[in-house]
């Protein structure tokens, strides 16, 4: 199941709340994977630039924290639009404020973006589990009768990386491109994982040739 750009605004409006949001939204507006976001450092954030370098991924093996490359073993960098430069911003902003009431307790000292309320590495069982939460309390809501007219399809967080492919492709954004932002050693993986999406992009080609011919 793949979310609709509205369906997605509506799962990140109430994500909003929660600490994990720019985590969610960098997810969402990039197609990078958990382990990804989790190893990326605020060095490798250009806001200014707007873009992020990608060089690593953070996993966890026997309960232990680990660090390797990218699933294709390189680096890539990809550009963000304006809107996740404030939601970086804001976010880098609230966890000065934690540093600031931690003090000398907080434990990152290698500038990770996203991090527990201490400065920890944040475990990926825990930002995986949350999307589930929020959609149950949107279909859910507390306080109300009846649930929304349109309830949120279940998607997994690793889902939002298909989200991110699948609007692309349908925009007619060239595969190279996307497999490139999504860090496919080959734009023939895209092809193949994204086959069903970019036959549906070839019909609407079609009918733009033919309306441009009206």
């Amino acid at each position: 199941m793949i979310w609709t750009p509205a369906q997605l605004r509506t799962f990140l409006g109430p994500a909003r709340s929660h600490r994990p949001f720019a985590f969610f939204h960098l997810a969402a507006y990039t197609g990078a994977r958990r382990g990804e976001l989790l190893n990326l450092r605020w060095s490798d954030v250009d806001l200014d630039g707007r873009q992020i370098t990608i060089k690593g991924s953070t996993g966890v093996v026997d309960g232990e924290h680990t660090e390797g490359t990218t699933k294709s073993g390189r680096t890539r960098v990809v550009t963000i639009d304006d809107g996740t430069v404030t939601v970086l911003r804001e976010h880098q902003k609230a966890q000065e404020a934690e540093k600031l009431r931690v003090g000398n307790s907080w434990k990152d000292e290698n500038g990770r973006v996203f991090t527990t309320a201490w400065g920890g590495p944040i475990y990926p069982t825990t930002v995986t589990a949350l999307p589930g939460k929020l959609i149950k309390a949107h279909k859910e809501p507390e306080g109300m009768d009846q649930a929304p007219t349109e309830p949120l399809p279940y998607v997994r967080l690793h889902d939002l990386r298909h989200i991110h492919a699948t609007t692309l492709l349908l925009a007619g954004v060239p595969v190279h491109v996307v497999a490139s932002r999504l860090g496919h050693a080959d734009p023939a993986i895209t092809l193949r994982v994204y086959a069903h999406v970019i036959r549906s992009a070839e019909t609407a080609a079609a009918n733009v040739f033919a309306k441009a011919l009206e």
